[in-house]
């Protein structure tokens, strides 16, 4: 492994395994937008799981919720951005704090543009529910963590995508149980959020790496789009032919 890739922002390991991950995510996303687009009450999935316009909390698990809704609140998100983009560069990971801006930006992005797509509500026309945007920037930003801890760890493809999705899963089942327990969100809309999450992340990281490899190569005078495998090595005599 050289150094490049040690440093990528989608370890090389886990690409071939998070793609087809982020296009299920993807295909969950767009199916359930098109189920519940235009509805303000919740589904058939949704009573069955809980009644989420309820505030069904109470203390202490209602201080737990408002605590984990906080850091999806502007002041809170930018307070674990900060704290999450240092750790990368405290690690000289700057791809992954790049990531941590850009990918929890376009996911936290996305989700509001499918809000307004899907106009799904709860507790009123104005409130507009689908995806969760709390939901995709908490599992945005455990995806980011992840990635940077299967990278700097060197996991192989089986230990890191592992530790990648149970990272996405408990932020996202974190957050999602706070949206729905304060009556913010229904349990789809937690679904939704944390699959836009899984789509954004992971194309993003690939993206920074695609940018950063190019740049690199163009600054070292070489090919702008390297081959995705390794470059054969010359003949071994081929020094020799050419002196001939």
């Amino acid at each position: 492994m050289n150094a490049r890739s040690s440093h990528a922002a989608l370890p090389a390991s886990l690409r071939s395994t998070l793609r087809p991950v982020a296009g299920l995510a993807a295909l969950v996303v767009v199916v359930l937008g098109v189920l519940y687009a235009g509805a303000g009450v919740p589904g058939r999935v949704d009573r069955w799981l809980v009644r989420p316009t309820a505030d069904s909390v109470r203390p202490p698990w209602r201080t737990v919720a408002l605590a984990l809704d906080f850091l999806g609140e502007p002041v809170g998100a930018a307070l674990l951005l900060v704290a999450v983009a240092s750790g990368c560069l405290l690690f000289r990971r700057p791809r992954s704090a790049v990531l941590v801006v850009v990918g929890a930006g376009l996911t936290v992005g996305a989700a509001t543009l499918l809000k307004s797509l899907v106009g799904r509500t709860i507790h009123g026309a104005d409130n507009l529910s689908y995806p969760s945007g709390h939901t995709a920037f908490a599992t945005a930003l455990a995806l980011t963590a992840a990635l940077l801890a299967a990278g700097r760890l060197g996991l192989a493809r089986a230990a890191g995508t592992s530790l990648v999705l149970t990272a996405a899963l408990v932020a996202g089942a974190a957050m999602g149980w706070a949206q729905v327990a304060l009556g913010a969100h229904y349990p789809t809309d937690a679904l939704g959020g944390w699959c836009t999450a899984l789509t954004v992340v992971p194309a993003t990281a690939w993206l920074i790496d695609r940018t950063a490899d190019r740049s690199a190569n163009r600054s070292a005078g070489g090919p702008a789009d390297p081959p995705d495998g390794p470059v054969a090595a010359p003949p071994a005599d081929a020094g020799r032919r050419e002196r001939h």
